[in-house]
């Protein structure tokens, strides 16, 4: 299952909210199309969600063009940043969005000099160019990933994971779900215990699912019994994705992340964050800055349609919670690893690699 395909002028995107029962595909022609998809979670995971909306602007600016032929680059580049603006009100914590946004505006904003459709076309091109490097960002920071957790055992290793980080949240095989997946192909996978993760059920819907389909050894457990199961089930260490990691390592991940960091840390597990260097937001200095989506309360009074409490029950949903940076052991990037993160081996990491 791709989850994302750009073919002759439309982003065709896996609807993820009907899997495992359907397999759906999206049809985007217009920009609002892939911001709704964006919203409502048909296409989720913080990569794939900048990849998409990447294509979105593609879409928007096809049709300001379609709109007005003689539009001049001025007004253009205005239409184009207007439309950024409403794309990444979407999901206002995943920040891959609000940085590959930023990515085609920058290329817009340069190319001033250049005819609108000139434009269009190499905005083409870049969002063609993400979807390629996320690929390549994705089977490199799971390699890391892989070597970094062989150093300690040659045994076959037993991972919880929570959410969805596979390749149903990226163009590639995933950042947490990539590392498992590298594990595996070296024959170093005994067990994974993955989080049915409520309220929505990635966990159970769609990383049982991804791991199933590639004959990975998968059990898949409620989030209440993640304690036990570090326990009881010898564990070697939990791998999770991210939405945005701050200047001192704090990471922002689905809801009950933060929970999960906890038991690991009171059970002398490892906790790792798989992400690439887009996932880093170094405008925020701490976990405390990341804002907090909150989601429609139905989501928690119902599974999929059936409500499981009263219809005006009182509802708190956060999409997501921070998880603070004293609790992750190590985080996989396309770089390299990034062990103990804070403040200062952030700012050491990001300059060794030339990446700031």
């Amino acid at each position: 299952m791709d989850t994302m395909r750009w073919k002759n002028g439309r982003l065709i995107l896996l609807d993820q909210t009907k899997l495992p029962a359907k397999v759906m595909y999206i049809t985007c022609t217009h920009w609002n199309e892939v911001r709704d998809a964006i919203r409502i979670l048909a296409v989720r995971g913080a990569p794939a969600i900048g990849v998409a909306a990447a294509y979105g602007m593609v879409l928007a600016a096809y049709e300001v063009l379609k709109n007005n032929p003689t539009i001049t680059t001025s007004e253009y580049i205005a239409e184009l940043q207007h439309i950024s603006k409403k794309m990444d009100a979407a999901r206002p914590t995943a920040v891959n969005l609000h940085w590959a946004l930023t990515q085609v505006m920058t290329t817009a904003n340069h190319m001033t000099a250049a005819a609108a459709w000139e434009i269009t076309k190499i905005l083409e091109k870049q969002a063609i160019a993400m979807q390629h490097e996320d690929v390549a960002i994705n089977t490199a920071l799971s390699t890391y990933g892989a070597d970094e957790l062989l150093k300690y055992t040659n045994k076959p290793l037993t991972i919880l994971t929570h959410c969805n980080a596979g390749a149903l949240a990226t163009a590639g095989v995933g950042t947490a779900l990539g590392v498992i997946r590298a594990l595996h192909k070296k024959n170093r996978i005994r067990m994974v215990y993955a989080d049915e993760t409520r309220p929505l059920l990635q966990g159970a819907r769609l990383t049982a699912t991804e791991l199933m389909s590639d004959g990975i050894p998968v059990t898949l457990i409620t989030d209440n019994m993640a304690a036990w199961v570090m326990k009881t089930k010898g564990v070697d260490a939990v791998i999770v994705g991210a939405d945005r990691i701050t200047g001192n390592g704090d990471t922002a991940n689905k809801i009950g992340t933060y929970g999960v960091s906890l038991l690991a840390r009171a059970h002398h597990i490892p906790f790792y964050v798989a992400a690439p260097v887009s996932t880093f937001d170094l405008t925020l200095q701490t976990g405390a800055e990341i804002p907090i989506e909150e989601r429609n309360p139905d989501e928690v009074r119902c599974i999929g349609e059936v409500a499981i409490s009263l219809k005006n029950a009182s509802v708190f949903n956060p999409a997501f919670d921070v998880t603070p940076h004293e609790n992750i052991k190590a985080i996989f990037t396309e770089f390299g690893v990034l062990q103990n993160p804070d403040s200062y081996t952030i700012f050491k990491f990001f300059k060794q690699k030339e990446v700031l």
